[in-house]
């Protein structure tokens, strides 16, 4: 199976669970192309011996996790709320924390995952991209995109990561 039938049917999938009852309510987490990138194991961020070496593992996907929450409500302490510009509207969006989705991936040497935020002013459910850097076995947020309003996509990727803006009518665009 090469790899994007591999995403095809992990698509399927969570399209399945996502109708089972006691699946998820929430915004729908890449149900398109999202990233290109790959899965993080699930393994502590600790040495570990390979061949003989020590190298450092990677980060878990909960310590990813963890990071972007701190990171979110580290900010919604400070300043009242998650403030983000929204740049098809020219507002500044204030949101409030509601979860940070499982999925979490590896593009380059950044991390990634998504959250869900709930707008205060409209009620509407966004979806914000994260991405997450590890240096000197520290993690830290250094990029926030709004990715979604209201199940509404305002870009994709392409297998490459690469960003592709949605043309008006949420499709992909074409040049």
């Amino acid at each position: 199976m090469n790899h994007q039938q591999r995403r095809i049917a992990l698509v399927v999938a969570m399209g399945v669970w996502g109708l089972l009852p006691g699946g998820p309510a929430f915004a729908a987490e890449h149900g398109g192309k999202e990233h290109g990138g790959t899965a993080t194991q699930e393994h502590g961020g600790t040495t570990q011996e390979h061949g003989g070496q020590a190298v450092k593992a990677e980060p878990s996907a909960e310590q990813i996790r963890q990071t972007i929450e701190q990171y979110v409500k580290g900010r919604e302490a400070k300043d009242g709320a998650f403030n983000i510009k929204d740049e098809v509207t020219g507002t500044t969006r204030k949101l409030t924390f509601v979860r940070v989705h499982d999925r979490v991936g590896k593009t380059g040497n950044l991390y990634y995952s998504c959250t869900d935020m709930r707008d205060t002013a409209t009620g509407e459910l966004l979806d914000l991209d994260f991405d997450v850097d590890e240096s000197h076995g520290h993690l830290h947020v250094v990029d926030t995109r709004l990715h979604k309003v209201a199940g509404q996509a305002r870009y994709t990727y392409d297998d490459n990561d690469n960003r592709i803006p949605l043309a008006a009518d949420g499709r992909e665009r074409t040049y």
